[in-house]
């Protein structure tokens, strides 16, 4: 088997939890921040920090690093729109929501980014001290007029892809808009959306105002995309340019949140199905991960280890994560699980923990 991470961090309704894997199998090691909500945890994989953004009912979005493997903390300052920023309805702009965190390029070892609502990406040169707000995306002339929230009050960025062959192209998820992508380093963006459909407006092939819920490359080949939309699961071999729908059509592998892409086979992905928008839980009450190995020409339930009766798990568009061979998620009714085998069998390492907002390997 591949190697994989034997760290794994769990963003939840009540904490940021840390599991570590030993021989008797996995342990919760830490519990950082109780009682706080936390979006989205990620490790730097460059230089070994943990971030974690709060949801704090109270005092708004918190940012933390750590840069001794969780055992202390330090609060940075969280992005800010800048003064006469405004959503598209004209109310002022600021944070509502940390929705994810990534690295820049191997070449800019101290740039991050941020994704937020109401649809901002923010940029960090010195390694998170400070943020400004990328002007090319949020200028873009679709934003105020085009873009607008999916189960949200304003638009989100939600995956952020930085192509590790060249780190001035980048493409970003947001919900609703779609997908963007600049390829001279966020001064200038275009919408990559052509394929996909948004049934809920009056034009489902509108060039702007699509919902993904979540996309993610192939690190073996960043022109292999994988998305899941609102409206199925998608693929594109062009690097956005274009994208197929390769949803089952009678199956489980259509709606859901979150999808996962094998690290070194571009045509083997993962995603956890629910039934629908509106109810948004596990189909018939059987908890079920499907995978495909040929693109999406086909997909198949896997479901050994997972409960076939009685379940109401959902997982959210960060709540699935891939390491190696090793796959592991969490759900809303606070049930965690990890495949050793490519999600061929699944085992529980957590029941009624609090809803698990992220999953990822460190």
């Amino acid at each position: 088997m591949r190697p994989a991470s034997d760290t794994l961090l769990l963003g939840t309704r009540k904490g940021l939890m840390t599991f570590k894997r030993k021989d008797s199998g996995w342990d919760l090691e830490n519990h950082a921040f109780q009682g706080q909500p936390i979006p989205y945890a990620y490790v730097d994989s460059r230089n070994g920090t943990i971030w974690a953004g709060i949801d704090h009912g109270h005092w708004g979005q918190k940012l933390h690093r750590s840069t001794d493997n969780g055992t202390t903390w330090e609060e940075v300052p969280a992005p800010k729109y800048p003064e006469g920023e405004e959503n598209g309805d004209g109310t002022p702009a600021a944070v509502r929501y940390l929705w994810v965190m990534t690295g820049g390029g191997d070449d800019k070892p101290d740039r991050l980014y941020i994704g937020t609502e109401p649809g901002g990406l923010f940029q960090s040169d010195d390694g998170g001290d400070t943020w400004t707000l990328v002007d090319g995306l949020w200028n873009h002339p679709s934003r105020k007029k085009h873009w607008f929230g999916g189960g949200r009050d304003y638009a989100g960025i939600h995956s952020i892809i930085v192509d590790p062959r060249d780190s001035n192209r980048i493409q970003v998820g947001i919900s609703c808009a779609g997908v963007f992508e600049t390829t001279d380093d966020g001064a200038t963006w275009e919408p990559r959306n052509n394929g996909l459909r948004a049934e809920f407006l009056p034009d489902p092939s509108v060039p702007v105002g699509h919902d993904p819920h979540f996309i993610a490359a192939s690190k073996s080949n960043p022109e292999i995309l994988w998305q899941q939309n609102h409206g199925g699961i998608f693929r594109s071999g062009n690097g956005g340019a274009d994208w197929e729908d390769v949803s089952q059509a009678d199956g489980p592998a259509n709606f859901g949140f979150a999808i996962a892409v094998d690290e070194e086979n571009p045509d083997t992905a993962w995603v956890v199905p629910a039934t629908s928008d509106g109810e948004r839980m596990a189909i018939r009450g059987s908890l079920c991960v499907c995978r495909t190995q040929d693109g999406g020409r086909s997909w198949e339930a896997l479901r050994n280890g997972l409960p076939q009766e009685g379940a109401y798990d959902v997982v959210f568009r960060h709540a699935l994560d891939i390491s190696g061979d090793r796959l592991a998620f969490g759900s809303t009714t606070g049930n965690a699980y990890v495949s050793e085998d490519q999600g061929e069998s699944w085992s529980c390492i957590g029941n009624n923990l609090p809803p698990v907002y992220s999953v990822r390997f460190a």
